[in-house]
């Protein structure tokens, strides 16, 4: 090892920006953890004990955090006198890029084809059995190459009737799908008809406000069908900026007094998660994200489901990653309790808006949980 990284080594080992506890690095090491093999190419991490860097997946048994630093790239830890992994071999295409590779393959075969690919035909594309083919698909996207499909062809009908103000022409452009059917996939992509959909779902105003809470400062985003956001940080700024990245062909518009209740009733869920409060609200996302919520919904306050669970509750065992990538995009806050979705070891997991605030509100709701059972009835 010459002088110059013998020196860069000794830097890293006492500079702890590397391996600091932000989001982003505690984020890192919850994947390193876990094995997260869809964390693979995206950064490694290099252990100052053993001079090795790997990737996420890497098999290999866990090294203590405090010897762990991260780069984004193998180049960038090889400067600093770090060997690639033997075993996991961080430098080359990861299992997980070449999977989703061949999914986006099928995915575009979906979308340039006029009428639906059977499996067989995507299988053949990439070369794989029509079961593994499947699999994969599921395992990578979270759902069937047939709801994928639905999902393409919703999105092509809503661009149809966002050019027309007539149901039946949207159903004559689309040659491939009869009546019936345009009607039923229309209703499923949208979560309503498709005359509503011309009539009021052109585009959205979004009116927010923020408030504070015992976790941090919270913003709450309404439609006229209900809430839509419910963020959580620490700058009202930053929020805002987040609502609109989330909704960017909205019209976002501060509100006045008329949230006054809404936020109110959000920052109870909060304070006390065992409020019964009636709160309504506007969810949007996929099929499969809105599968999963609705199912977070329907756990109670005090306890904890883990991801692989969640998964069987929806019916797709084996989405398990799926379902974390799924809670990661939730836009609802302690609405949709996505902190109540814990790992099968038992430990906290990730947070989008920070695992301070999930252990906060976790051991809030079982100290609520503890005190509502012990305490006397009357």
């Amino acid at each position: 090892m010459t002088e110059a990284i013998r020196q860069k080594r000794n830097e890293l080992a006492a500079d702890g920006s590397w391996s600091d506890g932000s989001a982003e690095n505690q984020g890192r090491w919850d994947a390193v953890v876990s094995r997260d093999r869809t964390q693979d190419g995206l950064f490694v991490y290099a252990v100052i004990s053993t001079r090795i860097y790997c990737r996420p997946g890497c098999g290999s048994r866990p090294p203590h955090r405090k010897n762990v630093r991260f780069f984004p790239d193998g180049t960038e830890a090889r400067k600093y006198g770090f060997r690639a992994c033997k075993r996991c071999l961080p430098d080359d295409t990861p299992d997980w890029a070449s999977r989703t590779m061949f999914v986006s393959r099928m995915c575009r075969l979906i979308e340039t084809s006029s009428r639906t690919p059977t499996l067989a035909l995507l299988a053949k594309s990439i070369g794989y059995s029509p079961f593994h083919s499947h699999r994969m698909f599921l395992e990578v996207t979270g759902i069937t190459p047939r709801a994928y499909a639905v999902s393409v062809r919703t999105a092509a009908l809503m661009t149809s009737l966002s050019a027309t103000e007539k149901v039946t022409d949207a159903i004559h452009g689309d040659r491939a799908v009869s009546a019936s059917q345009f009607y039923a996939d229309m209703s499923r992509g949208l979560g309503m008809a498709p005359a509503t959909f011309v009539k009021g779902g052109k585009g959205m105003t979004i009116h927010y406000a923020t408030a504070a809470s015992n976790i941090g400062r919270v913003l709450v985003g309404a439609t006229d069908r209900g809430v839509c956001a419910i963020l959580i940080g620490d700058d009202p700024e930053v929020l805002e900026r987040d609502l609109r990245d989330r909704f960017p062909a909205a019209a976002i518009i501060e509100a006045g007094t008329e949230l006054a209740t809404t936020i109110t009733q959000v920052v109870s869920l909060i304070h006390e998660p065992e409020t019964a409060t009636h709160l309504p609200l506007d969810i949007r996302g996929t099929a499969f994200q809105c599968r999963v919520w609705h199912a977070l919904r329907e756990v109670r306050p005090g306890e904890t489901i883990a991801y692989s669970q969640l998964a069987e509750r929806i019916g797709n065992p084996s989405a398990s990653r799926a379902v974390a990538n799924a809670c990661g995009e939730n836009p609802l806050a302690v609405a949709v309790p996505c902190h109540r979705v814990v790992r099968s070891d038992g430990t906290l997991g990730g947070y989008r808006w920070g695992v301070e605030r999930k252990k906060s509100l976790l051991d809030r709701e079982r100290r609520d949980n503890v005190a509502r059972v012990l305490s006397p009835q009357t």
